[in-house]
């Protein structure tokens, strides 16, 4: 209720919505725990975390640890990319070592060496689509997709000119292999729950 009422207030004045304004709406409304919230060109989601999830989350960060220090390592942490009103809050980001916030505090996609979105029903178009454009256009050099609807994930790399070069989709049970990004390591998914 209250962001109808602030919408309606900026149109009236003239402003242009922006991010910063979005996730201010966003801070004011009571979002139960549990939920995720972001900006995905322009709209506003706000998905439940599972058990399923956070697993695979917490397995692809432990294994990270063998590459990243602890503060390089993110998750669910508001970064905004490339095209129209993308505030995401990726369920893992690994940053490059001596990474530092903007002048607004947030951290800046061209440290971004990694991401990884595991997929939810109700957002997956997201992750297959505007942010898949948004990574590859920020630059990011290894973007991940793992879906425990499929047990398959989705490997994307080699980005130019805002788009991937290289895909590759294998399933749970298959390491994906990172040695020749950024990362250089191995993950390994053979204990990635599947819904």
């Amino acid at each position: 209720m209250t962001v109808l009422a602030d919408r309606t207030v900026m149109a009236d004045q003239g402003n242009e919505l922006d991010l910063d304004t979005m996730f201010e709406w966003l801070e004011r409304m009571h979002v139960p725990e549990g939920f995720k919230t972001e900006i995905v060109e322009g709209a506003i989601f706000v998905t439940p975390q599972r058990d399923t999830h956070w697993e695979i989350i917490l397995d692809i960060v432990e294994q990270l640890r063998a590459r990243y220090p602890r503060q390089c390592l993110k998750s669910d942490v508001r970064m905004q990319y490339p095209g129209h009103l993308n505030g995401f809050a990726s369920d893992v980001v690994a940053l490059a070592e001596g990474s530092e916030k903007d002048e607004n505090g947030l951290w800046r996609p061209e440290d971004v060496e990694f991401v990884a979105e595991v997929i939810s029903k109700d957002t997956a178009k997201n992750d297959y689509g505007p942010k898949k454009t948004a990574y590859a256009a920020a630059g990011v050099p290894v973007y991940l997709i793992v879906d425990p609807y499929t047990g398959m994930w989705h490997l994307h790399t080699l980005p130019k000119d805002g788009v991937y070069r290289s895909d590759l989709s294998l399933d749970f049970g298959d390491e994906i292999d990172l040695t020749g990004t950024p990362v250089g390591l191995v993950l390994k998914t053979d204990e990635f729950p599947r819904d």
